[in-house]
């Protein structure tokens, strides 16, 4: 089995200093999402053995939050390993799903991936198979920042990570997890 963890980066600011959008950074709320959305990767094993992050400054900033609230939540784990990736941003779900089946040559067994929308929403959706009927139905509208999917996919080669092949496992966001804080 292989799992695949998809996080849309945290809430940001409107706009960049440098006028760039690949510059804009987190706002206050992003930070603290980023941090609880962490924290609950952390307490929800399995945890990524590898991730492959967006180079967008947002998204940078996402995982090293999140990377060390889930150092935090988990004593004695391994850090993941990172990769940033400037194909990552502004990625159609086909461009996203060719970074998946990279993943290959390292063969981690836990994958999480930290991107943008509209490209890490469709791709949620179009991976999704089967799963979690009340997790599909809730990321149906949209994959809101800080939110992560969850899937499992019965194979042991990413090669084979294919539309319609995945499980929702789960589903969550900040704004989820304030309504359930013990889920």
């Amino acid at each position: 089995m292989r799992r695949l963890m998809l996080l849309r980066h945290a809430k940001t600011e409107h706009d960049a200093p440098s006028g760039h959008d690949h510059d804009r950074r987190l706002d206050e709320r992003g930070r603290l999402d980023a941090a609880a959305i962490g924290t609950w990767i952390g307490r929800h094993p399995p945890l990524p053995d590898a991730v492959k992050v967006s180079t967008a400054v947002r998204a940078r900033q996402t995982w090293e939050i999140a990377r060390d609230a889930i150092m935090a939540a988990r004593e004695q784990v391994a850090q993941p390993s990172a990769e940033w990736l400037d194909e990552i941003y502004g990625a159609e779900p086909a461009q996203l799903l060719q970074i998946i089946r990279m993943a290959a040559a390292t063969d981690p067994a836990h994958l999480m991936l930290i991107g943008h929308n509209p490209g890490m929403h469709e791709l949620a959706l179009m991976l999704s198979g089967s799963g979690d009927a009340a997790a599909k139905k809730a990321l149906e509208d949209n994959l809101p920042t800080a939110g992560v999917a969850v899937l499992d996919f019965a194979t042991d080669d990413w090669n084979e990570v294919a539309f319609r092949r995945g499980k929702l496992v789960r589903f969550t966001s900040p704004k989820l997890l304030k309504q359930a804080p013990d889920d």
